[in-house]
């Protein structure tokens, strides 16, 4: 079956079509490890982990790369702001090698427990420092870069097509901003961007190194065009992220990477869309954010917060509240209860050969392949849910779909007869407290066994309890 994608590079659904038959180049900006990454962010990890699910259930062999951004970055995304480690370590009284091992980890641990499928590599900034020059070496002997101030730049006047992915003009942009070098008075034009530091405002830093242009440390855009074509080719099939980085980051990529090559470096730039709180678009410049720690301490699981980004399709925008994440909790825990339903009455892995199920089967295909649509393939989860098939083709069905929506459904288990004594008397207690119409007290009670990490669930039979996934 054909997959079909939104091309930044385009503006249009496309056929995906990869270089090499079956096999895909997939390249993902990961995380700048001097903070928690927000929930944001993890929306952006999730469905890059969803567009891979789908290549793999279509049969497609993955080769994924991400980076990992431990040399610091600036808050401002052009070459302005404050530097994001070196700022974080003075406020710990950490070293900057100590804040990117820190938070590397706990980035990785969200990772684990949201279910993402660990990349094919994992590259560290700081280990490809001699790629990041070689790079830079490239571009200057190709007529690209100046020396100004003492730090290495890239003039966007030497690659004519500046700015395609952002649909910007690069004629319109030297009009706009040939004067306007108010933020470094170093650059010929305010759109060139630093590729070596070695004269920054922030003077000696803990993390340099030694280059062709003197002791320093890269710029923020260098590292993913050197780790990308290290690992990937100098041309390869998928590129993904934020939608943030489209008018900056990966426009400057494109310009580094087709300047050293000469030749086109990416053929799909798919791009994520923001997830919203109350107040706009979740940042960490705000100060407070949402973790995927903060939501565990508040009794939600992971795959709470990963079924409730299913709810919405990856190039909308996503509203979170606890209201929302509540609902999306609800329901899964539902779907949770059904399956363990099947499985007490004996549901086994069957082939799905039924025309019903093939038919649905066949839906849940169409739906994935649209251009990610997980919206609608939930809705088919729920069809399947509510049909006559037999509970083995139900099961299986659903284990099918889990192999994109990556939700563990294959961990639900039967429901155990015996439980901790703790527990058990709880809910006998919540029973006593219902009876005597004390609902607040019930209420306090359930909340008590959520939180020892298991569910009741009132049934017509009386309360039935499961343990947590």
């Amino acid at each position: 079956m054909a997959i079909y994608l939104y091309n930044t590079m385009g503006r249009e659904i496309q056929e995906f079509k990869p270089i090499n038959d079956k096999e895909v180049g997939l390249y993902t900006c990961g995380p700048t490890v001097y903070n928690f990454a927000h929930i944001g962010n993890l929306r952006t990890f999730i469905f890059e982990d969803i567009l891979k699910r789908v290549l793999i259930h279509f049969n497609y062999k993955v080769k994924h790369v991400m980076n990992i951004t431990d040399v610091g970055h600036l808050t401002d995304d052009g070459d302005s702001g404050d530097d994001k480690m070196t700022k974080k370590a003075k406020e710990s009284g950490k070293s900057v090698w100590e804040i990117a091992s820190f938070y590397t980890n706990a980035f990785t641990s969200d990772a684990s427990e949201l279910n993402l499928i660990k990349p094919t590599i994992t590259c560290k900034a700081t280990d490809h420092i001699k790629d990041m020059i070689n790079l830079i070496k490239r571009l200057e002997e190709g007529g690209h870069t100046y020396v100004s101030g003492g730090n290495v730049y890239f003039s966007i006047d030497t690659f004519p097509e500046y700015g395609k992915l952002a649909n910007q003009n690069l004629d319109d942009l030297k009009t706009a901003v040939r004067d306007d070098v108010s933020v470094d008075a170093n650059k010929k034009n305010s759109k060139d961007f630093v590729l070596w530091f070695t004269n920054s405002k922030f003077g000696e830093q803990q993390m340099m190194w030694d280059s062709p242009w003197g002791r320093g440390y890269p710029g923020w855009h260098i590292e993913c065009s050197a780790m990308s074509m290290k690992y990937l080719g100098e041309s390869f099939d998928i590129h993904c992220g934020g939608i943030d980085a489209i008018p900056v980051h990966h426009t400057n990529e494109i310009a580094q990477s087709e300047a050293a090559t000469n030749h086109k470096w990416v053929n799909y730039w798919v791009h994520g869309e923001f997830l919203l709180d109350e107040t706009g678009k979740m940042s960490k410049s705000k100060g407070d954010f949402l973790t995927l720690s903060l939501l565990k301490s508040k009794g939600y699981d992971p795959m709470d917060y990963r079924f409730f980004v299913l709810g919405g399709h990856y190039r909308s925008q996503l509203r979170f509240s606890f209201e929302n994440l509540d609902n999306a909790r609800k329901t899964r825990l539902s779907i949770v209860s059904k399956i363990q339903d099947l499985l007490d009455d004996g549901a086994t892995k069957v082939a799905i050969e039924s025309l019903e199920a093939t038919s649905l089967k066949d839906e849940f295909d169409e739906c994935i392949s649209n251009n990610l649509n997980m919206p609608m393939a939930v809705a088919v989860l729920h069809k399947t849910l509510k049909s006559n098939l037999d509970k083995s083709l139900k099961y299986s069905l659903l284990l099918y779909f889990d192999e994109v929506f990556g939700l563990k459904f294959d961990k639900i288990e039967k429901r155990k007869e015996s439980f901790p004594k703790e527990v058990e008397d709880l809910v006998n207690q919540r029973v006593e407290a219902k009876k005597a119409r004390d609902f607040a007290k019930a209420d306090e009670i359930r909340d008590e066994i959520d939180k020892l990490g298991y569910i009741v669930k009132d049934t017509a039979k009386g309360p039935v309890l499961s343990k947590k996934l």
